[in-house]
């Protein structure tokens, strides 16, 4: 995989090219499916985190640009992008490389937030590369951005007893012992992302890493 920042050129887009201005330029995208049936669903979480962020910095996640829906603003001084990408979440990938090249946007400007059922729930993870482990969304984007180089803020969405069907538990409502913390566990990521766009993903890490409640284990 290159390492190196992907400059994604765009010669067919409707859409005009923008450069952006201040010290930093981020795109943060959060994973889901588009539709009031996905909304309360474990797969939705990096919506619900784009949209945390949305509400406290008064950013309005309304341009519809067909594969994506979009709302720019500031983040502690810098220019952010805000991202629901409608591509359905095993297609992210499509959106999200549309979004960076109408903007000159590369990978290295990325930050995707997104559930990942390989860590339990409540545990929080912060990567900047490395394989999709798994999860089709990033999976998608890997393969859409030709590099694995992004910062990733992964979601533990994995409950106490074992998952016979994965498909069927990410895409149904949240389970009731699990919905009294999603307001924390929304807010707590939407703190970490804010993070990240002031002091850098290390750091962010160092701060926000965290294993789920009653977890002694570290987990990968």
């Amino acid at each position: 995989m290159s390492q190196g920042p992907v400059l994604l050129q765009d010669q067919e887009s409707e859409l005009p090219l923008v450069r952006w201005s201040g010290p930093r330029s981020y795109c943060v995208v959060g994973l889901g499916n588009p539709g009031v049936k996905y909304q309360d669903t474990p797969h939705n979480l990096g919506f619900r985190v784009v949209e945390e962020l949305a509400k406290r910095h008064l950013i309005r996640i309304s341009r519809n640009e067909g594969i994506a829906l979009t709302g720019k603003g500031k983040i502690r001084d810098n220019d952010i992008l805000l991202v629901k990408p409608q591509t359905f979440m095993n297609n992210s990938g499509a959106g999200i490389h549309g979004v960076l090249k109408s903007r000159r946007m590369t990978n290295k400007d990325l930050i995707v937030v997104y559930d990942e059922l390989d860590l339990p729930w409540t545990a929080l993870r912060i990567k900047k590369a490395g394989s999709a482990a798994g999860h089709n969304g990033v999976k998608s984007i890997i393969a859409a951005l030709k590099t694995d180089v992004f910062t990733r803020v992964r979601v533990g969405i994995r409950p106490n007893h074992p998952v016979e069907d994965a498909a069927a538990y990410v895409l149904a409502p949240f389970e009731r012992e699990l919905k009294e913390d999603v307001g924390e566990v929304v807010t707590y990521t939407a703190d970490a992302i804010e993070f990240i766009v002031a002091e850098g993903a290390i750091r962010a890490m160092a701060k926000f890493n965290r294993r789920a409640r009653g977890i002694q284990e570290e987990e990968q």
